[in-house]
């Protein structure tokens, strides 16, 4: 049972692990774009922690209930009115995922109290947004550089991008056009 509690614990951490590293990419790409910021690791480290505390957190309140819930359930040996209604036989389970819940919770704490780890946790989401940024550049260079030979509707959309291009692109110009005239007088 214990090498299954661990694994339990072991596969709550790693999904724990993988929300505080969407959370800390979005942020970077935020940060970095839209803020228009240099990349520093030291920056995002306390959000790291702050994000891995609030993650540990939720696991402990999880626990807790979990904990609540086993007493209530516990010498009830009549029939369940629904799924979170638990009786004495649920018990058990109860107790597990309390122990699993708690065991993500210290495997968190663990987590955001070893610098090396939250370095490489704030490494790992910076690479996963670069994936993001170099994904994006890679699909619109695909889009906007795309040959009419490699493009099978070409012929079909390319009177909706000569009027796209009309109507959006040399206005645009010619409005950019106009204002750097406009300064330059």
């Amino acid at each position: 049972m214990v090498g299954k509690l661990k694994a339990a614990i072991d596969e709550g951490t790693a999904i724990a692990l993988a929300a505080a590293r969407l959370a800390l990419k979005n942020e970077i790409l935020v940060e970095t774009i839209a803020g228009d910021a240099s990349f520093e690791t030291e920056r995002f480290v306390p959000n790291a922690r702050k994000v891995l505390s609030g993650l540990a957190k939720e696991a402990e309140r999880d626990a807790s209930r979990l904990k609540r819930l086993g007493r209530k359930a516990w010498a009830k040996y009549s029939q369940s009115d629904g799924t979170h209604d638990y009786r004495d036989r649920d018990v058990r389970n109860l107790r597990r995922r309390r122990k699993q819940s708690a065991g993500v919770a210290a495997a968190l704490r663990a987590v955001a109290g070893d610098k090396a780890e939250v370095n490489d946790l704030v490494e790992q989401a910076r690479e996963a947004a670069w994936d993001d940024v170099r994904a994006n550049i890679d699909r619109r260079l695909r889009v906007e550089g795309m040959r009419p030979d490699s493009d099978p509707d070409y012929e079909k959309m390319r009177d909706a991008r000569m009027q796209a291009l009309m109507m959006v692109d040399l206005q645009n110009l010619k409005a950019q056009v106009a204002a750097r005239a406009r300064v330059n007088s």
